[in-house]
């Protein structure tokens, strides 16, 4: 939203970063009302663990790209103007998702390990 609301069309890189964000925000939905409605329960030729690991690693992966982009476009603004401001506000919150998404990462490796070590 950050980027969203600025006049982001002048910087390319910015695409990349909105693709990123609503890709990964759509797919997070979709998981939590998958979990939410315990779909996961009645389709269990689906290994959930094996999903959610690639879920999370790949999503890792793309924020850290889309931070560094992020980043690296800031250098397009005049500093304390709208846009600078929230570009860099943006660039925070977008290191913060990849930390979370790190996290959500070694959890769901956590959860994947002792499945397999299960069987």
């Amino acid at each position: 939203m950050l980027i969203a609301g600025t006049e982001y069309f002048r910087v390319s890189a910015f695409g990349w970063v909105l693709f990123v964000a609503i890709l990964y925000w759509v797919l997070t939905v979709i998981f939590l009302i998958i979990y939410l409605t315990m779909a996961y329960n009645k389709i269990p030729q689906v290994p959930w663990t094996t999903v959610g690991l690639f879920f999370n690693s790949s999503a890792t992966v793309m924020y850290v790209v889309a931070a560094a982009v992020d980043a690296a476009s800031i250098s397009h603004a005049v500093k304390g103007r709208h846009n600078y401001n929230c570009w860099v506000a943006s660039t925070f919150f977008a290191f913060l998702v990849t930390l979370c998404y790190a996290g959500s990462t070694y959890l769901s490796f956590k959860s994947w390990r002792s499945r397999d070590e299960e069987q």
